[in-house]
């Protein structure tokens, strides 16, 4: 399933739910320190072609945001946010 696949879920789950009360969040996650992204330590392609590292954030940031949303009481929701680490040195690359 694609990233706008997920936006678009999201979408139709924010309007065909708020009739009962249900809500939805999207969490767009940057570079994170997991098993996965271990490659950008050694570098990743970056917008004028060249080979360079990428900063990452910790792992536990992602999980303090999605606590926080999770805590949100029923009248409030954060339907889409991107966390990504501070210094990335181009915003929007997928």
């Amino acid at each position: 399933m694609s990233k706008h696949a997920i936006t678009g879920l999201t979408r139709s789950l924010l309007t065909d739910g708020r009739t009962f009360g249900v809500t939805c969040s999207q969490i767009d996650v940057g570079n994170a320190v997991n098993d996965m992204s271990g490659h950008r330590v050694t570098g990743a392609i970056q917008a004028d072609g060249q080979l360079r590292p990428e900063p990452r954030m910790s792992s536990d940031e992602v999980a303090k945001l999605v606590v926080y949303i999770a805590s949100l009481p029923p009248e409030a929701n954060i339907p889409f946010v991107t966390v990504m680490a501070g210094a990335m040195p181009f915003f929007g690359r997928g």
